[in-house]
Order: structure tokens, then C-alpha cells, then sequence
């Protein structure tokens, strides 16, 4: 798969061992008002596709990718999910029974959801016999567009008629009720979540590039030698400091994304955000704020560096990776496993070879415990604080920049 269609695959939203509940999901209705809750938001314009285990059709792993634009790359994807599906089911303990398939997209100007459900018949159609090929026959695919969802499985009209059915909203299925009973949120939609992460806009977004500029005309001379480097790592890691504890103490109160977006940017000025940018572009400075984790206030770390993320616009927006990395490694330890795919899988849209992001992106994918990350990055940090014998355990030097 390419970046842009990078699996994100996992097993939550599970129910919690200690109020352990069974929810029977039967009719296509109870299914596609059931998406949100697997997944923790609305994917927009996605394929999903979740496997199931069992006589009684048990959820398991899940695969959510955006839908190519190219009609031509879809007969080649339905194979690598088929396998992907299969694979990480198998990692997890057992192979796929079966599979749901589920397509989510809205119609152009002037379409309708119809005209959607027909026109990604082939690409459902091709996954359907990748996932046969594989024995994991597909019970149920929805094509979800238009506030209205389709079958191309079910042949009883009475249930599933050609022109589609409403999606009930009113949070009343059993699917929403066993969320709410154990605390599952739904995060808005796929769309909504990737906005908190796009860089500012005019006139904002543009004082933001001068001071990034003025900023990096004082920094970049300086962190091109040791003595200078380590000088700029304290003076960044100081300001974090002070920004982190700055963002514990102001919380916003609407409780609204775009209010409480707005309340947090209005907590930096511009200078403020030009050196934290451009300080964690170095690798040790970002690796040791990343091992801040266990020691801190994560809804305020996760509201920084997402705030932080937002004012790399234009010929900075590369930058933006390390602060949604960060922001993802954030919110994965809090236990909020959606938003950090989400914010993760944006990360590698921004840049695809970054690698912080590419090796959380694959842990929080495959379900490891966040705390081993967090041990590993201690145990890294504890050596740089205390090398032993560097010349040796280095051929070379190491790189300072950010990978």
C-alpha cells in the first residue's frame, strides 16, 4: 500500500474486562449504525474492513484506508487488505472466519448515494473475492453515503431497498448504549479530527512563516555545531517546560474542538512556537520529550503539541511531523488508540519516511503496550546521559537531525 493508504488495523473499541458485556448486531441497520463505535469516529471517505471470528461472528482485528481516487489501483489493493486482514488476525491468535466490509463516502455536487454504492461496486466486489480466496468469506458490505447506507449483500427489499435507508441518529442502538455504558467516545468524524491538525491559515498561518524564518536564520548557524546544538536542546527543552505547564493550568471550558483549538492557540505567541518547531527538529530533543510521557499532564502535552503542529504552515509543514508524532505518542498513552492513529497516520501524509512516526504508527497499529515504547525511550535517554564508551559502540557519528 502506498502512504496515502496506510493501513491503520487494531481490535478496539473493546468493552472493559471489568464490565464484560456480549451485544448481538443482526440486521445491516445495527451494522452501519455500529461503524462509528469500532472505530471511535465517522471515516469519511474510507474502506473498512473487519474481521470476524467464530460461529457467532466475534469482532476482531480492523482495517481502515482511504478509498484511492484511481479506479485502477483498486483491483491490486483488495489483495495486500485481504492479506493484511488475514496476517494481523493470525498475530493476534487466530485466522478470520469471515469479514464486514464497509465503504464511506459522500456524493459529488449534485449526486447521490446511490450514485456512490454503484460507482465503488467494483472495488467491494474485488474485496469480496480477495477475502473468499482467503477463506474469510464476507457476510455484510455497506456503502454508507448521504446519511443513508446500502447493502450489496442483502437481496430482501423490504430490508435493504435500492434506494438506500436512513442512518438512525438517534444514539439509542444497542451498539451506542453498550459505548456509553463503558465510556467509549465517539470522536466526531475522520475529517473533523484531521482539521485540529492542518496548519493555521491567513493571517496567522503567514506571521507564523516570518517568525519561523527570522527564527531560523538565529538557530540553524548555531545547531551546525556540538557546543551550539546542546545549548539549543536546553534552551528548547526549558521553553517545553514552560509551555507544558502554561497549557496544565489554562484549560479550555467550551469543551467545542474549534473553541477550544482557538483558546489553545491563543496560548503561544509566535516566537514561542518558532523555536519549539525548529528545536524539536533534532532527534535527542524530540526523543527526551517524548520520554516526559509518564511524568506529565497528557490531555495538556497531547492540546501543545497538536496547537504546536498547527503553526508550521507553507515551506514548514515537514516540520509539523515530529509535533504530530509527538502528539500521537501522546494520546496513544493516555489510552485514546484512535485519535493516535489518526493523528499518527497524518504524521506520514505530512511525511512518509519519518521514522518516530512510521515505528509508533506500526506499534499502536499492532496493538503493543505503549509502556514498552515508553521503556525503550528511557532506556535511550539513560544512555545518552550516561554513554559508555561512545567511540566504540559508534563507527561513526551519529546523525543530529530528525529522522
Amino acid at each position: 500500500m502506498t502512504h496515502h493508504d496506510r493501513a491503520e488495523r487494531g481490535a478496539e473499541p473493546a468493552l472493559p474486562e471489568s464490565r464484560p458485556m456480549s451485544i448481538s448486531l443482526r440486521e445491516p441497520a445495527e451494522l452501519a449504525e455500529a461503524l462509528p463505535y469500532l472505530l471511535g469516529f465517522y471515516p469519511d471517505d474510507s474502506l473498512v474492513v473487519v474481521a470476524l471470528h467464530g460461529e457467532r461472528g466475534r469482532f476482531g482485528g480492523r482495517i481502515r484506508i482511504g478509498i484511492p481516487t484511481a479506479e485502477s489501483a483498486w483491483s491490486p489493493l483488495a489483495p495486500q487488505i485481504a492479506e493484511c486482514l488475514d496476517a494481523s488476525s493470525r498475530a493476534r491468535g487466530a485466522p478470520p472466519d469471515g469479514a464486514l466490509i464497509f465503504v464511506c463516502q459522500e456524493p459529488e455536487e449534485g449526486g447521490s448515494g446511490r450514485d456512490v454504492m454503484e460507482r465503488l461496486r467494483p472495488l467491494v466486489q474485488a474485496l469480496r473475492l480477495a477475502c473468499g480466496q482467503r477463506d474469510m468469506p464476507v457476510y455484510e458490505a455497506l456503502c454508507l453515503s448521504d446519511g443513508r447506507f446500502f447493502s450489496y449483500c442483502c437481496p430482501d427489499e423490504s430490508c435493504c431497498p435500492p434506494e438506500g435507508v436512513p442512518l438512525s441518529r438517534s444514539r439509542t442502538s444497542a451498539m451506542a448504549v453498550a459505548a456509553a455504558y463503558a465510556g467509549i467516545p465517539v470522536r466526531g468524524s475522520l475529517r473533523e479530527m484531521e482539521r485540529r491538525l492542518l496548519p493555521l491559515g491567513p493571517p496567522l498561518g503567514e506571521e507564523q512563516q516570518r517568525a519561523l524564518d527570522r527564527a531560523s536564520l538565529a538557530l540553524t548557524p548555531r545547531m551546525l555545531s556540538q557546543g551550539g546544538r546542546q545549548e539549543v536542546r536546553v534552551e528548547t527543552l526549558v521553553l517545553l517546560r514552560r509551555l507544558l505547564e502554561r497549557f496544565e493550568r489554562r484549560l479550555p471550558k467550551t469543551g467545542t474542538h474549534g473553541s477550544d483549538d482557538a483558546h489553545d492557540d491563543g496560548l503561544l505567541t509566535h516566537d514561542e512556537c518558532a523555536a519549539a518547531v525548529l528545536g524539536l527538529q533534532d532527534r535527542e530533543t524530540r526523543d527526551q520529550v517524548a520520554a516526559w510521557t509518564e511524568e506529565g499532564d497528557l490531555p495538556a502535552a497531547l492540546r501543545l503539541w497538536r496547537a504546536l503542529a498547527r503553526r508550521c504552515p507553507g515551506p514548514y509543514a515537514a516540520y509539523s511531523a515530529a509535533l504530530l508524532s509527538l502528539a500521537g505518542w501522546a494520546a496513544w498513552s493516555s489510552g485514546d488508540v484512535p485519535t493516535a492513529r489518526v493523528t499518527l497516520g497524518v504524521a506520514l501524509r505530512v511525511d512518509p519516511d519519518y521514522l518516530f512516526a512510521q515505528l509508533l504508527h506500526q506499534a499502536c497499529n499492532e496493538g503493543l503496550d505503549p509502556q514498552l515504547v515508553s521503556r525503550c525511550l528511557r532506556k535511550e535517554q539513560k544512555g545518552r546521559e550516561h554513554p559508555v564508551d561512545e567511540e566504540a559502540e559508534r563507527p561513526g557519528p551519529a546523525p543530529d537531525t530528525a529522522v
